[in-house]
């Protein structure tokens, strides 16, 4: 029998959906006054209260992470391995980047997956003010806003489609991202409840593993590699003049 594609929806999907569509609805009167339903008060208030409730669910996968050890271990070396993974978004994302016109933003937009960890790295290194600093804050407030979306419905398709064990796809959702790692480890509890400690335990320590080990990988593989390669392949794909590629060449320099 083949495959049946099952694409499951979590309520994250509606109330980002819902949140969003008070935000753009115009204010309403209320005794002559007018009064914003969702306006930029209450999304500031919301970015803090979002870290307050995903600290739970962060206890949560550490004690099931330390309640499956055993398990983890016999996984071996994969579970270290499939972080570079993160790596794609390098070969990947740069060519495309730099054929939309983009200079070294692509430097932070494409050098990782751009959370909290690879935020910080960025813009120690190049400086708040700097391009790259700005290309990674923009691909983080994207993956913010869609990331999580994204994430739940292509967890949702590929476990569908049974190619795989799903261990894999437990370790897979721990990119270093709390928010993204609850969207794609939900539907894979959700199809396998029978394995819901194991599975939660491999996310867990994945997304630690991300955390921990995505700095490295950040500041010693992808960022050399990202800065190795934009040389290589800007003044081939860019959209710049010869005269631009020099200006960008004594900005690198300064």
């Amino acid at each position: 029998m083949p495959p049946t594609l099952i694409i499951l929806t979590m309520p994250l999907l509606y109330a980002m959906l819902l949140g969003l569509g008070l935000f753009l609805m115009k204010p309403i009167k209320i005794f002559g006054r007018e009064f914003d339903l969702v306006g930029r008060r209450q999304s500031k208030v919301a970015q803090g209260a979002m870290l307050v409730f995903i600290g739970p669910l962060i206890a949560k996968l550490a004690v099931s992470s330390g309640q499956s050890i055993g398990v983890i271990f016999q996984v071996g070396p994969a579970l270290l391995l499939q972080e570079l993974g993160n790596l794609g978004t390098v070969f990947f994302a740069l060519p495309i980047a730099l054929l939309l016109g983009f200079k070294r933003e692509t430097i932070g937009m494409t050098s990782s997956i751009c959370r909290e960890p690879n935020l910080g790295v960025v813009i120690d290194k190049y400086g708040f003010d700097s391009p790259e600093a700005r290309g990674v804050l923009a691909i983080f407030v994207i993956g913010t806003m869609i990331g999580t979306i994204y994430i739940s419905f292509l967890a949702s398709v590929l476990i569908s489609l049974d190619i795989l064990h799903p261990y894999a796809f437990a370790m897979a959702s721990g990119i270093g991202s709390a928010s993204m790692n609850a969207a794609a480890i939900s539907p894979l509890v959700y199809m396998f409840p029978a394995m819901k400690t194991d599975l939660m335990a491999f996310a867990g320590s994945s997304n630690l593993i991300s955390f921990c080990f995505g700095v490295y990988e950040c500041i010693f593989l992808s960022l050399p590699l990202t800065e190795f390669l934009y040389g290589r392949l800007e003044p081939i794909l860019g959209r710049s003049s010869g005269e631009e590629n020099e200006s960008d060449l004594n900005e690198g320099e300064m």
